[in-house]
């Protein structure tokens, strides 16, 4: 059972294209990204950090390759780690042709700073040679002189400007596999510049509010950009940055989407704030099956609610409920049908049990 989406988001048709074994526009799922914050060269470190986004739930990962160390340190993480790798390369062609040249999936690129027509047709032939996707990324905080001189200051027709005259070096050279972002770390700059790239392209869009700032700030700018976008229907791969841990970016971004209905991945949990009428402590209860549910990866709607003003309601609508009751007695519901009452000691191990026991269900 799941909550009826009041509207369906209809999203923007784009083109497809493939970042290692992940396909990227077009009716496919909306991917979220992440990035590694390790020195690429502690190859060690690399390989646990992307292994733990990529467990996290991250289809896609980002590395920086600054030197010719790091690009080359590439092939040996890339064999040990399950989820496509983009290699993050600034104004050093060459950087970009080994990455390409070691099993990256996917370059990061603004073509327009790599250098002159021969440096860009080098790094685009050993893209085509290695089947490797680009993405074109322009940021607020980078764009080219002449466009600055231009509109005096960053602004959202500056960043489609630089966007279409970057899109044009590629398919000068017949190079169509790739997508584009146009990143601010103001949230308004973001959202119009994104808008208005969408009317004049068809190419997949990469989403994210760069430079968003800290865990608590930076979700919830991230959450108001993206999600204004994306309720849109624009957007077809998105990475949410936080100065965190990476693997709270895909937290955030797998919320992001599961809060839209545009991705269904693991437990979503419906709580209420809790109040005097809670008859257990929700707030405690709801971190607690946070943590231990986190391995479920099954889509399962769970509502913890700590009383029976809104419980019933909220349980209706869900695959598994808890209900406040009184003298400790709560209310387990399955399927939206009341099923059993639950010792408030028990809740946790009964909602943990009958989660797994759903998931399996699902599952097979």
């Amino acid at each position: 059972m799941s909550i009826r989406p009041f509207r369906d988001i209809k999203r923007r048709k784009t083109k497809v294209i493939n970042v290692g074994n992940v396909k990227i526009g077009g009716d496919n799922p909306i991917s979220v990204q992440s990035m590694t914050n390790t020195l690429t060269t502690d190859v060690k470190a690399t390989i646990n950090q992307i292994n733990d986004i990529a467990e996290e739930g991250a289809d896609i990962v980002r590395v920086s390759c600054p030197d010719e160390e790091s690009s080359k340190a590439l092939k040996e993480i890339i064999e040990h780690v399950s989820i496509p790798v983009v290699a993050d390369i600034h104004f050093h062609y060459r950087r970009a042709i080994e990455a390409a040249e070691n099993g990256a999936s996917c370059l990061r690129i603004n073509p327009g700073n790599i250098g002159d027509e021969t440096k860009i047709h080098e790094v685009l032939k050993a893209a085509k040679n290695n089947n490797c996707s680009i993405r074109i990324g322009v940021n607020a905080g980078s764009l080219e002189k002449d466009i600055l001189e231009e509109f005096k200051e960053p602004c959202p027709e500056a960043l489609v400007k630089s966007a279409l005259r970057n899109i044009k070096i590629l398919e000068d050279k017949d190079f169509f596999n790739f997508k584009i972002s146009v990143k601010s770390s103001d949230v308004f700059l973001s959202i119009a510049a994104y808008r208005q790239l969408s009317k004049v392209i068809d190419y997949p869009l990469h989403l994210g509010i760069t430079e968003a700032g800290s865990f608590v700030s930076g979700s919830i700018k991230s959450s108001i950009g993206l999600g204004s976008l994306l309720m849109d229907g624009i957007g077809d791969t998105i990475r949410i940055s936080l100065s965190d841990n990476p693997t709270e970016e895909v937290k955030i971004g797998n919320e992001i989407l599961k809060s839209l209905n545009l991705r269904n991945r693991g437990v979503k949990i419906i709580s209420c704030p809790s109040c005097a009428r809670q008859a257990f402590q929700v707030i405690d209860t709801v971190k607690i099956l946070e943590e231990k549910l986190a391995h479920i990866k099954t889509p399962i709607t769970l509502s913890i609610i700590g009383c029976v003003v809104n419980g019933p309601g909220e349980a209706a609508m869900t695959d598994i409920g808890i209900t406040g009751g009184g003298k400790g007695n709560n209310m387990l519901y399955l399927s939206g049908v009341q099923n059993e009452k639950v010792l408030t000691d028990d809740i946790i191990n009964k909602v943990v049990s009958e989660v797994e026991k759903k998931a399996s269900e699902l599952e097979n």
